[in-house]
């Protein structure tokens, strides 16, 4: 399971990337490899939309499962990934790429805190 070192991670499963005041989030590569087949990707929030921490953001769709995606931080919404609609593929081939879900401007950078370093995420006992 990759679990790139310069990302936060969730208990639920998705990563966030800060970059100055915006942090980019999506699904891990352990989540996408859960789920199988991704086939449909809906992102539920729009730009501007003010969503806080561990509200549904997106639910993604594969051959096995369907999974609601949790806000990792809360914060504005500043912009979504169009491509998933049309190439939901790339979840399962880029999930820390071209696969990124939103784009938060962050309320509370405090909020990262909550969130897991990589070998933490890694080391989480999973009921598998």
């Amino acid at each position: 399971m990759k679990a790139p070192a310069e990302l936060k991670y969730s208990k639920n499963d998705e990563w966030i990337r800060v970059e100055g005041d915006v942090a980019v989030m999506g699904i891990t590569d352990y989540a996408q490899d859960q789920l199988s087949d991704v086939v449909f990707v809906e992102i539920v929030a729009f730009e501007g939309d003010e969503l806080g921490q561990g509200e549904t953001c997106a639910v993604v769709e594969s051959v096995k499962a369907a999974a609601d995606i949790y806000m990792p931080v809360g914060g504005e919404v500043v912009a979504i990934n169009e491509a998933l609609a049309d190439s939901p593929e790339l979840i399962n081939e880029d999930p820390f790429g071209k696969a990124w879900l939103i784009k938060i401007k962050m309320s509370d950078p405090g909020e990262l805190d909550n969130l897991l370093d990589s070998d933490t995420y890694q080391n989480l006992e999973r009921g598998n």
